[in-house]
């Protein structure tokens, strides 16, 4: 299982992980009763229960870099273009934007 932090302007919002059965993203409960609690995305409203999909949520995908920047991403880390998390947590942790995508590794579970 591969799981990653999903920071919202640099605040933990949710926890987004991958497993033999798809995607998972789920809001911290802590995130959720913020005052001013905003979705990560309008794709996948604020919820205390999980939100699932069989590929990587849409919002998630559009994060992952294009073109040429893809291509460097790809060759100078080896990554497998088709292994969409993969690149997602390579490449998203400092994104355009309020959203960030931080690799939680096994030694932090």
């Amino acid at each position: 299982m591969r799981k990653a932090e999903i920071k919202m302007h640099n605040v933990l919002a949710g926890l987004l992980s991958q497993d033999e059965s798809g995607y998972h993203f789920q809001y911290t409960h802590e995130y959720l009763q913020t005052k001013n609690a905003k979705p990560v995305s309008l794709t996948l409203p604020l919820q205390e229960r999980p939100i699932t999909s069989k590929v990587l949520f849409p919002f998630f995908d559009g994060l992952i870099p294009e073109g040429w920047l893809l291509d460097i991403a790809e060759k100078n880390w080896k990554l497998n273009p088709r292994d969409r998390m993969g690149l997602l947590l390579a490449c998203c942790k400092d994104c355009i934007g309020a959203v960030s995508v931080h690799p939680i590794t096994d030694e932090e579970v």
